[in-house]
């Protein structure tokens, strides 16, 4: 069953990129305390992902900044690597916290897996967005169509906000 507004985040381990290589942030560091705004995409550098729903929200991480969110983050299921290389190559490092969920633990945790094997790609995360306050759900937007960022899209969080 999926996560809904009201839920706690469940207990998960995400990878980034730091200073000395790979290292491991729980959920609790991310979420606990803070009001964050999480999205997830399908693939790092996939088509609607790489041009259309990550630069939205790298247009508006300082408005939602200034609208009272710590942090802004992307998750997928892709290791960490791909996902430093996105942040680099999208020159959002340092602005999006990029979180790698390379085994998709919190993505099955919170329900949100979307099988993609049609397209070579195995289990990923379903497109959505969510603002999470001190590690509890309090607005989620999942797209209805992979191919899309309109729900889940950095307007649509701005308006929750």
């Amino acid at each position: 069953m999926a996560i809904k507004p009201g839920d706690k985040l469940p207990s998960a381990t995400f990878t980034t990129m730091g200073d000395d290589g790979p290292t491991q942030i729980t959920t609790d560091q991310v979420f606990s305390g803070k009001k964050v705004v999480l999205f997830a995409v399908p693939g790092a550098f996939t088509p609607t992902c790489h041009r259309n729903h990550l630069p939205g929200f790298l247009e508006n991480a300082d408005i939602m900044k200034e609208k009272g969110v710590d942090t802004v983050a992307v998750v997928a299921v892709n290791d960490v690597f791909v996902m430093d290389a996105w942040s680099e190559s999208t020159h959002a490092k340092g602005k999006i916290l990029f979180l790698a969920d390379g085994s998709a633990e919190f993505t099955k945790a919170v329900g949100l897996e979307l099988d993609a094997s049609g397209f070579g790609m195995g289990v990923r995360s379903k497109r959505y967005a969510m603002i999470v306050d001190d590690g509890k759900v309090t607005t989620l937007n999942i797209e209805d169509s992979p191919g899309q960022a309109v729900t889940s899209g950095a307007a649509s969080i701005l308006e929750a906000l």
